[in-house]
């Protein structure tokens, strides 16, 4: 059934995901959507530094929107701040230096940031494909404690805050490659068999999915979205998957056609109008499995991840 799975996703792909998609779905585009000031508002996005989350930076600084930007890299985080203050003529454009592997520096940032700053909306949107096994320095798998654990704590700490905002939002950067993934359970840090960095990812961007559907049902006055950005010209595409990147460079899309539908998420009147914890592609609701692909997860194997991500994170909790 993968092999079924990953052959329907990648003519979907070439249909949908690369740049013609884009532009043929942009010609629905409802521009008024986007014609908002952001002034007073904040805006949390991790991985802010480089490619979606530096368009998506870019983009909400550009409209009055304060930004913080968790980034990894203190050097590459303070050029990005530069040329994204430069561009947009936002001073409000903010640095903190977070590795979103590590499971106690997520926790602490949250409690520290929470306590001296207003947050309006949270935007996940870090990630990482590591293509050999690794351990953190937590004893963590790094795709999972990064992709997974990073996104489950960061939000889960922050709630407080967003609960105290107006018109609050949490937009999750997935990735259609998780409809080539049923929830796995049994194995979340890759323990078993031979490691596939592409596959630990896809089952990460599952399990954010999921998170998003129940996050929505149990926090009713945030608006929570998950969203596939297109197949996009990325460093991190470029340094995860080169032999991809080669083969399709001429068709993926530019950062900033990837980051719309995750600014649109996060600032239009019309994005909160949709249900809550729903998973989009390019300003639309979108299905999260192929059709005869056999991935739905049952209810209590969802449980069983919401379980062990809430004992893990109280693990590293200071």
């Amino acid at each position: 059934m993968s092999m079924y799975r990953n052959a329907v996703w990648f003519m979907k792909g070439l249909q949908e995901y690369t740049k013609s998609g884009y532009e043929a779905a942009a010609k629905t585009f409802v521009a008024s959507d986007m014609d908002v000031n952001l002034n007073g508002r904040s805006f949390l996005i991790t991985g802010a530094n480089s490619g979606l989350g530096k368009a998506t930076a870019q983009e909400i600084a550009s409209r009055g929107g304060t930004v913080h930007m968790v980034c990894r890299n203190q050097g590459r985080a303070e050029a990005a701040q530069k040329e994204i203050v430069e561009l947009s003529k936002n001073q409000n454009v903010h640095i903190h230096i977070v590795d979103m592997s590590s499971a106690r520096q997520v926790w602490e940032f949250a409690q520290s940031f929470s306590q001296r700053n207003d947050l309006h909306v949270l935007i996940n949107n870090a990630g990482c494909m590591v293509n050999q096994r690794e351990l953190t320095e937590e004893g963590v798998e790094k795709n999972f404690a990064t992709n997974t654990l990073g996104t489950y704590i960061l939000t889960t700490a922050l709630l407080p805050a967003l609960k105290k905002a107006k018109d609050a939002r949490v937009v999750t950067v997935s990735s259609g490659g998780m409809l080539t993934q049923k929830l796995n359970v049994d194995d979340l840090q890759f323990e078993k068999g031979a490691f596939d960095g592409t596959m630990a990812y896809a089952q990460n961007k599952r399990q954010q999915v999921i998170l998003t559907e129940r996050w929505a049902t149990q926090h009713k006055d945030i608006h929570f979205s998950s969203m596939h950005p297109g197949w996009s010209d990325t460093p991190a595409v470029q340094s995860s998957m080169p032999s991809f990147h080669a083969k399709m460079k001429n068709k993926l899309r530019t950062e900033a056609m990837g980051a719309d539908t995750v600014v649109w998420l996060a600032v239009s009147e019309a994005a909160a109008k949709q249900p809550s914890g729903l998973f989009f592609q390019d300003r639309r609701a979108v299905a999260t499995h192929l059709p005869l692909a056999c991935s739905k997860s049952t209810t209590e194997d969802q449980d069983k991840l919401l379980a062990a991500l809430h004992d893990l994170a109280l693990k590293f909790k200071p």
